[in-house]
């Protein structure tokens, strides 16, 4: 399955006014690098979202989040965003906000 087209335009809006920002195919998906760093992205339907490892719990708490694991191997600070948990731009902006201001807090690559 290729990933949600509609989704990373939506995300791809969010992170415009944000320089440095650029796009990578990874993860049979697409992800939005900032400075260098993997801020978030689309994997099928879902949102990836790279976080502070220490926030990662208060966001798996969430509605509609689950971790990234597609190795069986959990990765530590990332967790994906079910289309349900992204549905409105409301939403959407929020884990945008969240894994900018994470990737920008890291230093640049």
């Amino acid at each position: 399955m290729a990933f949600d087209e509609t989704l990373a335009a939506r995300i791809r809006k969010r992170l415009v006014r944000c320089a440095g920002v650029t796009e990578k195919k990874m993860f049979g998906g697409l992800a939005f690098i900032l400075n260098g760093n993997m801020c978030c992205g689309v994997h099928k339907r879902e949102m990836i979202v790279r976080l502070d490892p220490e926030k990662m719990a208060a966001a798996l708490a969430e509605p509609h989040t689950r971790v990234f694991d597609l190795s069986g191997r959990p990765m530590k600070g990332w967790i994906l965003v079910k289309p349900a948990g992204i549905a409105n731009d409301e939403a959407l902006g929020r884990w945008v906000r969240l894994a900018a201001d994470h990737a920008a807090s890291l230093p640049p690559k």
